[in-house]
């Protein structure tokens, strides 16, 4: 009798433990809010800036300050909602190409997501850059900001008509 009890409490108190335990995904944050790559001009460092949210579902369209003739200026995505928080991007666009993408928002909820996205902001960009599309792999690692960041991507592209 005295070998069930102890059992009996012992299992209970792990029970206990293991839903106590706060992982990164709970909570506001997650994998990165703070793949602000871009924050201030530089990329892949800093954290997140101030975005407006509208509330819908990702999918607003880009907005641009740049001549859609000219194929030149500069265009944001839309702000790409993901489970850890949201992601959007800016592109520069010069003579038809893009010539820069800044991350303007991420998730920055934790210093995990920080560091998660302090290493995929750079990389992301580079691809982008190189692409000269949305078509770009995925950080491993960082999937659902790198789902975030085509997502947003994308809708600056369209926004600039590229």
């Amino acid at each position: 009798m005295r070998r069930i009890t102890v059992w009996l409490l012992s299992t209970v108190a792990a029970l206990v433990l293991l839903f106590s335990y706060k992982t990164s995904t709970m909570g506001a944050g997650g994998e990165s809010s703070a793949i602000a790559a871009g924050t201030g001009g530089d990329a892949g460092t800093g954290s997140s800036t101030t975005g407006t949210d509208t509330g819908s579902s990702g999918t607003d369209a880009g907005t641009g300050t740049g001549s859609s003739g000219t194929g030149s200026g500069r265009y944001d995505g839309s702000v790409a909602q993901t489970r850890w928080g949201p992601v959007q991007v800016r592109i520069t666009v010069s003579g038809g190409k893009i010539t820069d993408v800044t991350a303007l928002q991420v998730p920055d909820g934790n210093h995990r997501d920080q560091q998660i996205n302090d290493y995929a902001v750079p990389i992301l960009r580079q691809s982008a850059l190189a692409a000269q599309s949305a078509d770009i792999d995925t950080v491993s690692g960082a999937t659902v900001t790198s789902d975030g960041y085509r997502e947003s991507l994308q809708a600056a592209i369209d926004a600039a008509h590229l």
